[in-house]
Order: structure tokens, then sequence, then C-alpha cells
């Protein structure tokens, strides 16, 4: 039998060979000029970074944002060309010299199937350690770059996703759907249904993958809750005919399903594509809105309870009682304080720390059109928002303006309705 002590070291050294074997791939691979070699040297850097374990993961990924930074007397000598000269070619001359070998690297990495997806892989998993070691900042902006270019919006197509879509991308869409869990395939069904639309981004390169998808309910009027919408289920031919009288788009989900893709920008294109997909489709539609959570929305009223800065507060303590939202006498005093603040929430300046949701929405253009109480009563909503969802609307005439507006000067255009809310709190 082998000694405990041996077989120990003995898996440190294969460890530590596999590591370095790392290491010395990714040299290789940046100094490799033959496009076949190359090849072969990044599936070989692929193929081992697939079986390290997370700890030498972390050592590689510490090693790739330490290394292979610009030269520095060139970078230097590049500056200062382009003080003396101040041309286009020096300046073109300074970001040469400013780039660094890693984001070569790494699109020599991509250059092996599979590669994008090892990418996307990494930068999600170097996320949790940011804080920790800041010298991954490196790393991940250059990935996030990287993914820029290579997820732009001429490289990713639209589609469709219905129940004759194959059952492993149905598969993905029940495990990424992050705003309102979908509980296994009757639960799917349902939401591809006649009245239903569900949209996807994908990329050639992530076959099967979605980057991001949107789930939309055809209804008649503004829907101002979740529930209702999640659990309709009048069989096929009652669907077709909602979806025949419908005059409204609803988006009710939209769930982003690349983590490593964070940051890189293709939401607001596909609202956009969809709302012109859905107008070709069902030509009656006149209104296309969101019914969206308020996500940051309790913690900021529980620091400003703490801080006892808020006389709307007064009746609050009674939402610590359980199942208040049941109780019509508790909700209906609940009901005004709430939904102000929730109005002052979400347009107070400067609006870049408003919520994710609704500077994600206001930002692609639309306009915060409408309040709802008690829109969702899952215990998740209930503890992110007291159940408050919004309306955020889609104006064709005037999504552009409103985002011009938005980014300039972070004003927010709200609806008359909204308007009241705040007006009630003077």
């Amino acid at each position: 039998m082998t000694p405990v002590s041996q077989t120990s070291g003995d898996l440190s050294s294969t460890k530590l060979l596999s590591l370095d074997r790392a290491k010395q791939l990714a040299a290789t691979l940046l100094s490799e000029r033959s496009q076949a070699s190359g090849a072969l040297v990044a599936r070989q850097l692929h193929d081992l970074l697939g079986v390290l374990d997370a700890s030498d993961r972390q050592r590689f990924q510490r090693y790739l944002a330490t290394e292979f930074q610009p030269d520095g007397s060139a970078l230097r000598a590049a500056a200062q060309r382009y003080l003396a000269e101040g041309t286009a070619e020096a300046a073109a001359a300074l970001a040469r010299a400013a780039d660094p070998p890693r984001q070569e690297l790494l699109r020599r990495i991509n250059m092996t199937p599979g590669g994008i997806s090892a990418l996307i892989a990494m930068r999600s998993e170097i996320a949790s350690c940011l804080r920790a070691e800041p010298e991954l900042k490196l790393l991940d902006a250059d990935l996030k770059h990287l993914f820029a270019s290579w997820f732009n919006r001429g490289f990713i197509e639209l589609r469709r996703i219905d129940w004759q879509t194959s059952a492993a991308v149905l598969e993905k869409l029940i495990a990424y759907e992050a705003v309102h869990e979908i509980k296994g395939w009757d639960d799917l069904r349902r939401r591809l249904a006649p009245d239903r639309r569900c949209f996807g981004f994908v990329h050639p390169a992530l076959s099967g993958e979605p980057l991001i998808f949107v789930e939309v309910a055809l209804v008649e009027g503004l829907a101002t809750a979740v529930q209702p919408l999640l659990l309709q289920d009048t069989g096929e031919a009652a669907a077709r005919e909602r979806a025949r009288r419908a005059d409204t788009a609803i988006f009710y989900s939209i769930s982003n399903c690349q983590d490593g893709l964070r940051g890189v920008a293709f939401g607001n294109f596909l609202i956009k594509q969809v709302v012109e997909e859905l107008k070709a489709e069902f030509p009656q539609l006149k209104c296309f809105s969101t019914l969206s959570p308020v996500p940051g929305f309790r913690q900021w009223f529980d620091n400003r309870l703490v801080n006892g800065s808020d006389p709307d507060a007064a009746p609050l303590p009674q939402l610590e009682s359980d199942g208040w939202w049941n109780d019509p006498a508790q909700s209906e005093k609940l009901r005004m304080p709430l939904l102000r603040l929730c109005a002052h929430y979400l347009t107070r300046k400067p609006s870049i720390r408003i919520d994710p949701v609704a500077r994600f929405h206001l930002g692609n253009g639309a306009r915060l059109e409408r309040i709802n109480w008690l829109g969702n009563t899952e215990p998740r909503a209930l503890q992110e928002s007291f159940g408050i969802m919004v309306n955020y609307l889609y104006d064709h005439d005037s999504i552009e303006t409103n985002h011009e507006t938005f980014v300039r000067d972070g004003t927010i255009v709200r609806s008359p309705d909204v308007n009241g809310l705040l007006h009630n709190m003077d």
C-alpha cells in the first residue's frame, strides 16, 4: 500500500506540473506565429484548463492578470510621441502600445472549439474574487472588452422559442429563468401557449445556449399583477382567442443566461426587436409594456426606516406581521404610503443610483407608467418590494427622446399617475 504522505506528495506534484504546463502553453500560444500550430496549442491549453481544480484555475487566472502587461518602455515612448506630435498616427501607435498582450492571448484561446464558452466561464468564476483580489479586475476588464466585440448585435440572432424548440434549449429556459421560476414542463407549456411569446438572442459559437430571453403575454389592457399571467390556462382555443383580441404586449420576464457576459449590453436590442416582431405578427397591438419587479426597494426602505428620516413610515410597523398582504384592512392602510415611497425611490436623483431594473428600462427609452400594489405576492417579491410591481411603457414615438433625456441629465419620463403619487408626498 502506498503511504498517504507519498500519495499526497505525488498529487501535489502532479497539480504543480499541470499548472506550470498551463502557464507554459499560454506563453507559447502568445508567441506562436503559425495559425495551424496556434490552434493546436490553444486546444491543448483549453483541454488542460478543463481538468484543473478550482484553486489552480484561480492561480492561472491570477497569472493572466499579472503577466502579459504592455511593454513599459514602448508605452512611454508612444506617449511621448503623441504628446509631441498629437497626430492621428501617433494616437494609433499609442493605442497599440497600450493594448495588453493578454488581450491577444485571450483572442487566441478563443480560436479553439469551446474557447469562447471557457472564457465566459472564466469571467463568471472570477466575479466573486474581484473584491479580495483587485488585480483580477484587469483580466475582467479585458474579457468584458473582448466580449463587447464578439457579442455585438451583428453577431447575434433573435429566435422565437416555442414548444417545437429543442428540448435542450427548453431545459435551459427552465434553468435560467431568473424572475418568475418555471415550475416544470407543464408550467413551461403554459408560458409558450398561443397567447404567449418567448424570444431569445443566440450566438453561433454557443449552440443551444441562449444569451438572454424575454417572455411576453398578449392581453387586453395594461396588466398590473403577474399571478394571473402565470396561472392562466384555459386550453389552446381560449388562448388563441385571447391572442386575437389582445391589444397589449406585456414583457413580464427578462432573464440573462450567461453571468460571464454581465455588462455586455444587448438587452435593449432584444426588447426593441421583439416589439417589431410582435407588431408584424399582431398588427392590432397598440401598447408595449413591462410588468417588472423592484428588487432594491425593500433595502432602500429599511435604510430610511432605520435612519428615522421618513414621515410616511408611521403605519409601517404593521409590515412585521405575518400575512399582512392577505388582510384587506392592513393592506389598505399600507397601500398609499408604500406606493408613494416606491415612486420616490424610482425617481430620485442621481438616477444612476436608482433600482437596476428601472435603470435598464428607463435607459432604453421606456416611460415609468404605473406602480402596482401587490402585483406579485410570491415570497421573494414580498421580501424585495412588498409585492409592488411596475409598468414601464415602450412608446414607439417617444423611445429615442426618452432615452436621450435620461442619458443626458437623468430626467425620468413618467406618467400622470406616477406624478400624482409624487405630488402626494409634498
